[in-house]
């Protein structure tokens, strides 16, 4: 049995990348976006959270992601329509999966769940935004009783 609810985050997703030290051990994100994006994934999960969430928060997890994107201008001829052969997946440097699901799980640590080490188990993707998409992040959680 398992307890679930899906919320979409707007806006470019951000990578959790490295880290670069600035001196007497202190490291800081070298990337400017990914504290805001984090805190946006944050707020949109407690804002949504399900009632009765709490008694769930020690459960096991799974955690679904689509990371959509915006589409790039050389995808679309120039009537504006989507060449025929433009990919629906990103390939391109747009973030590694792994460190745009680092940023997601460790924004809902201590939310949605108490740990980002309940997580048994993980599902991503990345791709274009369809026409009426905007750059989001769709998360779907399941607490596994």
């Amino acid at each position: 049995m398992s307890e679930s609810f899906t919320f979409t985050v707007l806006g470019k997703p951000a990578p959790q990348g490295s880290k670069r030290h600035v001196g007497k051990g202190i490291l800081l994100e070298s990337s400017k976006r990914c504290k805001p994006w984090r805190q946006d994934v944050r707020h949109t999960a407690l804002q949504l959270l399900p009632n009765g969430w709490r008694a769930m928060m020690d459960k096991p997890i799974m955690v679904s992601i689509t990371f959509v994107f915006a589409r790039p201008k050389g995808h679309y001829r120039t009537n504006g329509e989507l060449k025929a052969k433009a990919p629906r997946h990103c390939t391109a440097r747009i973030g590694d999966t792994d460190k745009l699901c680092r940023s997601v799980l460790d924004a809902l640590s201590g939310a949605v769940f108490s740990d980002d080490s309940q997580v048994i188990n993980l599902s991503a993707e990345k791709r274009y935004a369809t026409r009426n998409e905007q750059p989001s992040a769709i998360i779907t959680i399941a607490a596994i009783s």
